[in-house]
């Protein structure tokens, strides 16, 4: 296990002529066993960062220290790490055992017994000891990267690094899996870097995200912090699904006016005494529709989910989306109006992007009351 320091990060590809900047000054600390995951669009940085910290990209300017140690100068072999990829990169003529085992044969003298039972361990602990005489071809996409996982477990790294290895898998499997990787990294308690473009992945997997964009760290937080209260418009408009509903707003004293008819009060005008316009941001699951709503909507599409329906509408030229109850369909053109409370309002600066005020309610909850106690 080992706690890893990026410091002013910076990568730029290519020559002096034509240069991509693809990190840019990034800072962050990957606490010891924590399990982090990156998250942000395509080319945003994820990846190349991970790769910085893998020894697989040289640093363009910054270091990467892991336990105080600087590694930034180091070979990819000389760092203590494991890395899982997306295509899981497996060797077509080796049986999963020999798969497996190959990088105890590659970087130790340990006999073929001693790899063999251990070997053995990592595939009991995987739940494939019953695939060791098959081949890659001969295995589900799920099993391939059970492999590709245990090939990376059984060099007892300090440090996983896990480039979008569940990409590849429907979404039943994903979701298995990706409990599975929860529990595995929790028991094996390695620190673990975690690479997706699935901010719905992110969020339930990680311990903390990182969220990047156009390959600058926007925020770090537990998933609740992110979601909660986003640093800026960004953050919030990525974190969340369906997104958080986003339109520009003037500001009128107390009170706000928008497209379509938009006008709300505000009760706390101090954050706003300096702005002429603001940004506003609610989530689809704090709208509910109301005859004296303050957005005049014209629906266009209700999904149905089952347990509960998205809503789809228009509001002078704004796409709005809220979850309602699932036994609430109106037609597509009906005239409705949403309501929503301010502590659930969300404002963002509309020149820079920057958060002016986030979610306010609390979340507090006692969790001792659904703890069972044995024999209670």
């Amino acid at each position: 296990m080992a706690t890893i320091d990026i410091k002013n990060l910076r990568k730029v590809f290519g020559d002096a002529g034509e240069q991509i900047v693809a990190v840019d000054d990034f800072d962050l600390t990957i606490e010891d066993g924590e399990f982090l995951v990156f998250v942000g669009p395509s080319g945003c940085g994820k990846t190349t960062t991970l790769r910085c910290v893998a020894g697989l990209e040289d640093v363009t300017e910054g270091s990467i220290e892991f336990d105080g140690t600087d590694v930034t100068d180091q070979r990819a072999r000389e760092r203590d790490v494991a890395m899982v990829f997306q295509n899981y990169a497996l060797y077509p003529h080796m049986t999963v055992r020999k798969n497996i085992g190959f990088p105890l044969r590659l970087s130790t003298k340990q006999s073929t017994a001693e790899i063999d039972a251990k070997v053995d361990e990592v595939t009991e602990m995987l739940g494939i000891q019953q695939l060791l005489d098959q081949k890659p071809k001969e295995l589900s996409g799920g099993q391939q990267q059970r492999v590709a996982l245990g090939r990376a477990i059984i060099r007892d790294p300090e440090l996983f690094l896990m480039d979008e290895p569940l990409s590849n898998l429907d979404a039943k499997l994903r979701s298995t899996m990706r409990t599975e990787l929860q529990e595995l990294q929790q028991d094996l308690g390695v620190t673990t870097a975690y690479v997706t473009h699935d901010q719905t992945e992110a969020m339930a997997m990680g311990d903390r995200i990182a969220i990047l964009n156009e390959g600058k760290l926007q925020q770090v937080g537990t998933a609740e912090e992110v979601y909660r209260s986003p640093t800026n418009e960004f953050v919030a408009g990525f974190i969340g699904s369906p997104s958080i509903n986003l339109f520009t707003a003037d500001v009128d004293g107390d009170t706000l006016t928008g497209p379509g008819g938009f006008t709300f009060t505000l009760e706390d005008t101090a954050l706003l005494s300096d702005k002429d316009r603001v940004r506003v941001g609610v989530r689809p699951e704090d709208l509910r529709l109301s005859s004296g709503g303050s957005m005049p909507s014209v629906v266009t599409v209700v999904e149905q989910m089952g347990n509960e329906n998205f809503l789809y509408a228009e509001m002078g030229g704004v796409d709005l989306t809220a979850r309602i109850e699932s036994g609430i369909k109106p037609e597509e053109g009906t005239r409705v109006a949403f309501a929503f409370d301010e502590e659930d309002l969300y404002l963002f600066d509309s020149q820079t992007g920057e958060a002016i005020k986030t979610k306010t309610s609390e979340t507090d909850v006692d969790y001792d009351q659904y703890v069972h106690t044995e024999g209670a």
